[in-house]
């Protein structure tokens, strides 16, 4: 009887990590509902686009590997794309989401299924909305746990909470972009942040609905930590707490012990939390990291982790001791601490042949405007570029033209540096104020060893830049204040365990350097995360050509895509 009973568990074993390992490897299927939805806060009701009438929108939750589908129901206003930020999609732009570059919106009353591809990503990510600014009230977390039968390079956490900090604006967000970009005149600035959709304890009317994270004395949480503010960088905090920082863009980073981190629009970073203080109620809160001249948020947003067990409430609770806005000492620190775990199990692989080089210049511009009547600098319009090109976004996808060969879409000559050399982080050259317009893209063949010296300018209202790039993770090999020397600047790159990431902020009037392999076939978008420089075009598109096998050319188009007949 012992022995049948010994069995019986052997079987029973084998038949649960059966099922888990089917479990893993299961495709699943997501349905979205884009749809207007009422919300209060701040002391006033108004309508937002949702996905499924939540704020933030749902999480979507994977193993390693996995392929996903999402269908999109749209039954809002107007036309909507959706972009699952840092999901390398291989071979497979069709579902990466950017409007106009590799598909048209979709309209109100229809209906397009996303095949959403993971590969080596591990960690968070997240997916928001690509359409002007609807992105605001159109995002969510992108939960991807260890593949079956691997796990964390760390002790498994008690329990894991996506924490998302976002921006509220209390007038409807397509009006604020809209209004800017027809005067000319910076956006309005969000009314507050939120924590998990709340703003929290500091702002009007809003106490009573703070998000509250409840903790068990003695256990580990992850914090699966998102920036999907609008258009400031974020320093995050916990009172009394230590954090440790695991990884960032779902890549592992050797672990950070830290009291706060810096977290640019478009980042992720999976934090680990003890709950290891007096049973009580204790902040966590996030407020702006802004160096530049430009008005910003200056308020904080606040949440409360929460000690479960028997205790009186306190009557105040503890405030983290959060960097000043614009102590970039603060910022500078925190992210020079970030290396990639760079392990074994978690290896990592930095080009060093370089067959493709791009020196890119990042400023904010004017555009002339009639009669000088604008509400911008020198009474024109505010614009932005990238090697003095302000991205132009086309009526037809950028994809659909490329593989279609349809003429007269976009120019392929993007180049691959600045049209006029001078003292980018000093006095700046007239001539570099009012850049040249258009849809131009950079093509790259397939295999190069790529290497984008991102270059920081004084033009206008310099600051820090997140820049994002689709379809890649890419190495932050150096980073540096001043102008890139090609003789100098290399001796300080980190070519041993640079972090791996999606999005990398480049300093106010410094440089970063990254470097990737095109070994992802196909269009894809590059951007600042701060929404109003993309939208003054502060953009471009890469596109990687085809290779020479199956394994290494663009996947064709599936049977429906979003037609372009309408905007």
């Amino acid at each position: 009887m012992a022995g049948f009973n010994k069995m019986g568990v052997i079987l029973l074993a084998a038949s649960l990590g059966f099922m888990f390992l089917k479990l893993c490897s299961a495709t699943r299927y997501y349905d979205f509902v884009l749809k207007e939805t009422n919300f209060t806060r701040l002391c006033s009701t108004k309508s937002i686009l949702t996905v499924n009438g939540s704020f933030p929108g749902p999480t979507i939750k994977v193993h390693k590997g996995q392929t996903i589908y999402v269908n999109v129901h749209n039954q809002g206003l107007y036309g909507v794309t959706i972009h699952w930020h840092g999901v390398k999609q291989p071979r497979n732009p069709w579902s990466d989401g950017p409007e106009n570059i590799t598909q048209c919106p979709i309209q109100p009353g229809s209906s397009f299924t996303y095949e959403v591809v993971f590969s080596n990503e591990e960690g968070t990510l997240w997916w928001h909305a690509h359409s002007d600014w609807t992105r605001a009230t159109v995002h969510g977390a992108i939960v991807i746990l260890p593949a079956a039968g691997t796990k964390y390079p760390f002790a498994a956490p008690h329990a894991q909470h996506p924490i998302i900090l976002g921006s509220w604006f209390k007038s409807d967000v397509m009006e604020v972009i809209n209004s800017a970009l027809a005067t000319g005149a910076d956006p309005n600035i969000s009314d507050a942040f939120t924590i998990n959709g709340q703003p929290g304890d500091l702002y009007s009317c809003s106490k009573a609905s703070t998000y509250r994270l409840k903790v068990d004395y003695g256990k580990t949480y992850m914090l699966r930590i998102i920036n999907a503010v609008m258009n400031e960088e974020q320093f995050f905090a916990i009172a009394n707490h230590t954090l440790t920082v695991v990884t960032q863009d779902a890549a592992y980073i050797k672990p950070i012990t830290t009291s706060y981190i810096m977290i640019t629009p478009g980042q992720t970073m999976d934090v680990l939390v003890t709950a290891n203080q007096p049973r009580s109620h204790y902040y966590m809160a996030s407020s702006a990291y802004a160096d530049g001249i430009v008005p910003f948020n200056n308020s904080t947003t606040t949440a409360i982790l929460q000690y479960r067990g028997n205790y009186s409430t306190p009557s105040t609770i503890p405030l983290p001791n959060l960097p000043i806005y614009n102590d970039t000492t603060a910022a500078d620190s925190f992210t020079a601490l970030v290396k990639s775990l760079a392990s074994k199990a978690h290896p990592i692989s930095v080009p060093t042949k370089i067959t493709t080089r791009i020196y890119m210049t990042i400023a904010i511009n004017e555009r002339i405007c009639p009669n000088a009547s604008c509400a911008g600098p020198d009474n024109n319009y505010i614009a932005a570029s990238l090697n003095n090109i302000s991205f132009e976004t086309p009526s037809i996808d950028i994809l659909q033209a490329y593989y279609g060969g349809i003429n007269g879409v976009f120019e392929g000559n993007f180049p691959s540096k600045p049209p006029h050399f001078y003292n980018f982080t000093g006095d700046y050259d007239n001539s570099t104020i009012y850049p040249t317009f258009g849809a131009k893209v950079k093509f790259i063949k397939y295999g190069e060893g790529v290497e984008i010296i991102f270059q920081g300018t004084n033009l206008i209202a310099p600051e820090n830049h997140p820049m994002h790039l689709h379809g890649f993770s890419f190495y932050v090999i150096g980073t540096g204040y001043g102008n890139f020397n090609a003789t100098e600047s290399p001796k300080t790159y980190n070519l041993v365990d640079p972090p791996e990431v999606n999005t990398v902020g480049v300093p106010k009037n410094g440089w970063t350097t990254i470097r990737f392999l095109a070994d992802n076939p196909g269009v894809w978008f590059m951007h600042c995360h701060l929404e109003r420089h993309s939208s003054w075009g502060m953009d471009t598109v890469i596109i990687v050509r085809n290779g020479n096998t199956t394994k290494s050319k663009l996947r064709p188009p599936p049977a429906h895509m979003p037609p372009c007949s309408k905007s």
